[in-house]
């Protein structure tokens, strides 16, 4: 097994008021050409949006944009004619494809709007752009890791144009969990969102990121009351 181990704090960040981020890869203005991605991994940020501010309208292509909201309520207008709200709970993909111009916006004028933003390169390029959402029944995450996001349209969770499987779980203190990739090619980063767990001889705490690959499973040991998103993506495309 080959590891790599981001510490929350030595992320990058950015603060433009309305806007707190941390980037796990570069983003940006920041940049660090040892942290470009993880295999087809492109961005993990994790943001923070002021009461009533947020995105205007901007354009994306050919990227699978995946959107985890945590807290508060994030609306949600796209040049596709979709105008859906997330909360937390939720998951949205949107692919971007031949281009589509979206934008974001904290619903809540009186408290902030939590969520991750993050990119996965295509396996497919110039598609037709498409949206999505689903809503999750928290109890299919309560001690083991449910898919959240997967290659088949007709499997649990979201889809995307890439050969990745996202899942999501949340652990009571004291479990041994262990979990097999569904490509033994594939890489696995594990984003520890809240609590602690030891895995892969490293100890993870809140925000921390780990990525293993030439691996078939890894073991967690969850040392405190955990909730872990895990993302198993090709290591090239």
């Amino acid at each position: 097994m080959k590891k790599i181990l981001h510490k929350a704090n030595t992320r990058g960040s950015a603060n433009h008021g309305w806007l707190s981020s941390y980037h796990t890869f570069s983003f940006g203005n920041y940049y660090e050409s040892s942290r470009m991605n993880f295999g087809v991994l492109r961005v993990l940020n994790d943001d923070e949006v002021a009461p009533g501010m947020g995105f205007g309208t901007h354009p994306h292509q050919n990227m699978e944009i995946i959107s985890i909201p945590l807290e508060g309520e994030l609306e949600h207008k796209d040049s596709m004619g979709n105008k859906a709200l997330i909360k937390a709970g939720d998951i949205q993909v949107m692919s971007a494809g031949i281009g589509v111009e979206h934008s974001e916006r904290n619903k809540n004028r009186d408290k902030k709007v939590k969520f991750l933003q993050i990119w996965v390169l295509p396996n497919k390029v110039n598609v037709t752009p498409r949206y999505d959402q689903i809503t999750l029944d928290k109890a299919s995450f309560k001690n083991q890791f449910f898919q959240i996001v997967s290659p088949d349209p007709g499997d649990s969770g979201v889809w995307i144009h890439q050969d990745a499987w996202f899942h999501l779980g949340e652990f009571d203190p004291g479990l041994t969990i262990r979990k097999n990739l569904q490509d033994k090619t594939n890489g696995l980063y594990i984003f520890l969102l809240e609590g602690s767990c030891r895995v892969a001889g490293e100890t993870l705490n809140n925000r921390d990121g780990l990525g293993v690959w030439e691996t078939q499973s890894v073991e967690f040991e969850i040392q405190e009351e955990c909730k872990i998103l895990l993302m198993e993506v090709p290591m090239s495309n």
